[in-house]
């Protein structure tokens, strides 16, 4: 579109694959930093662990997995130990290559002698999971669901589902995992990049029939057969923020390493595909997010043989489009810029027009008033998720705050590690040394915990410890200090802790930073022409004023 480049700057920039795809220095970007590495199976399967060692009742929706190679002899001895406790056990185990995709290097095995260790692993590690063995099934298929969630913002977070998503079916009638079958990728595997070369795959005009279908026809189905759909939607909405929770304190991590505060940035919002599968009890289980699923609303259709072309498909169109139109109009920067108070925000406008159309009450909603810039688009497909339902979510933020104090620490902007100063500087100024912990002790933890996450293969680029490697070190300090309670509020307390002397050493700084302005008043001679101040003078007077009134929350809180 601009094939000479372009001077002046975008207000959206639709990036292909990455943050990084271009340089960006304002405007609103697709893409946060981070999401395509947050978002590998590893990357995430860790993340949600973080979360099921805190809450493991709110985290039991992700499979119970082990990462490969490092996690083998883990893996071993605990599914042997299992199967000690209990001889009826049969599992069946699914092995996904980290970075693949699309289905690539997937394969299920009964035992974990039959993991393919060879070369190849090394070099491509994989998460390993316990397969769902007793999935939902439509006409005898299994199926997964494609649902997107649009994150709006990261501070404050901001989270929206759309109401709709696709079903993509398996080609083969599906059977328990058997010796036999394990190797049928139409019967065990949902992806549509596979199922797509079967020759059971069907195209159907329909959104209720053939191998791929709209969400909402089988919630129909569902809720034909008498099932409880409302719960099931708040169980897939639960899932989603958790997942969320748990992506963004590596995501915080990376912004600020990208986007660092007080300098000039875009801001981020981002398209997820969640997948997600029903088990035969509804229960719905998380199997991986994209952080660029396909937004194409055609597929390929062989005419004759090696002759191609593309056909429109109704299924996608009718959930895809929705998706990005209500997207650019949620971040519509003009959006910010009207200040009309006759109108509400367009999630409130959405959800009260399907309030009144429900009441039958048609449009006489809109009698006697303006008409909104909205009111000739359909009502939005995307639902916010949170902050509406923040309250329900709050206390499992946990490791949000521990990101928070680790990148307090890093020191140079624009890095994603932490150094030994950095470590021990926090152990100084939170006062979690002693003579039970003393700093030589501190310099041991950094250096086993840092070494061994290094050892991982973790991003080499720079030295240091990573988040993952801290939030370790504090929950061991969590658990060294507060020995009689639960790990969650082992780390609740610690966090309190931190906070509660950060805020004191702040306000003990800004209280000497004030007397030594004052004191500099009372020496310098008034200028002729009269007191002259520059607006850095007022800045650390405003921030004075919020830490104080920090400080005094956190000692409410404390006493």
């Amino acid at each position: 579109m601009f094939p000479f480049g372009r001077r002046l700057p975008c207000d959206i920039y639709w990036h292909g694959v990455s943050f990084h795809d271009n340089d960006i220095f304002s405007g609103q970007v697709n893409k946060f930093p981070g999401m395509t590495e947050m978002v590998r199976k590893i990357t995430l399967s860790r993340a949600v662990r973080t979360m099921q060692d805190l809450f493991p009742l709110e985290y039991n929706f992700y499979p119970r997995s082990w990462i490969l190679p490092e996690e083998f002899p883990l893996f071993v001895d605990e599914v042997r130990m299992m199967k000690d406790s209990d001889p009826s056990w049969k599992p069946t185990f699914i092995v996904k290559p980290d970075g693949g995709c699309q289905g690539d290097g997937i394969y299920l095995i009964k035992d974990p002698s039959d993991i393919r260790l060879t070369g190849s692993v090394q070099s491509r590690p994989a998460v390993v999971q316990e397969y769902i063995c007793k999935p939902l099934l439509v006409d005898k298929l299994k199926f997964d669901i494609r649902l997107y969630v649009l994150l709006k913002s990261l501070e404050p977070l901001e989270i929206y589902i759309a109401k709709d998503g696709l079903s993509r079916f398996c080609t083969e009638p599906y059977q328990e995992p058997t010796l036999k079958n394990l190797h049928q990728v139409f019967m065990h595997l949902t992806n549509y990049s596979l199922n797509i070369h079967s020759g059971n795959f069907i195209h159907s005009d329909n959104v209720n029939t053939g191998s791929k279908r709209t969400f909402s026809s089988i919630l129909c189905r569902l809720s034909s057969r008498g099932a409880d759909v409302k719960k099931l939607w708040s169980d897939i909405i639960s899932l989603v923020i958790k997942t969320i929770i748990a992506m963004t304190p590596e995501l915080k991590v990376y912004y600020q390493s990208d986007i660092p505060a007080g300098k000039p940035g875009p801001t981020c919002f981002q398209i997820l595909g969640f997948d997600i599968l029903l088990m035969k009890n509804l229960k719905p289980m998380l199997l991986e997010v994209n952080a660029n699923p396909s937004m194409r609303i055609e597929h390929e259709q062989e005419l004759s043989p090696g002759v191609f072309e593309n056909v429109p498909s109704p299924v996608d169109e009718e959930v895809k489009v929705a998706v990005i139109r209500d997207t650019l109009r949620l971040v519509d920067p003009q959006k910010k810029k009207r200040k009309d108070v006759q109108f509400q925000t367009l999630e409130e406008a959405s959800e009260a027009k399907e309030e009144a159309r429900e009441a039958g009450a048609g449009d006489g909603g809109e009698r006697g008033g303006s008409r909104s810039p909205e009111a000739g688009l359909p009502s939005l497909c995307l639902k916010q998720v949170f902050p509406k339902y923040a309250r329900q979510f709050s206390y499992l933020r946990l490791v949000d705050r521990v990101a928070a104090l680790f990148i307090r620490f890093l020191g140079v902007k624009g890095t994603t590690k932490l150094g030994p100063t950095g470590f021990r500087t926090f152990i100084r100024n939170c006062k979690l040394s002693n003579s039970n912990f003393s700093m030589a002790s501190v310099d041991i933890l950094y250096i086993d915990i840092t070494r061994r996450w290094n050892s991982m293969g973790i991003d080499h680029k720079e030295s240091g410890m990573c988040l993952q490697a801290f939030v370790e070190a504090f929950f061991c300090l969590a658990q060294k200090k507060y020995k009689s309670l639960p790990l969650h509020k082992q780390v609740a307390s610690l966090i309190d802790f931190c906070e509660y002397h950060l805020a004191a050493l702040d306000e003990k700084r800004l209280v000497c930073g004030r007397g030594i302005v004052e004191r500099r008043s009372a020496v310098v001679p008034c200028q002729t022409d009269g007191l002259h101040l520059t607006p850095a003078a007022h800045t650390p007077l405003l921030n004075r004023t919020a830490a104080a009134s920090k400080f005094g929350d956190y000692r409410n809180h404390r006493y």
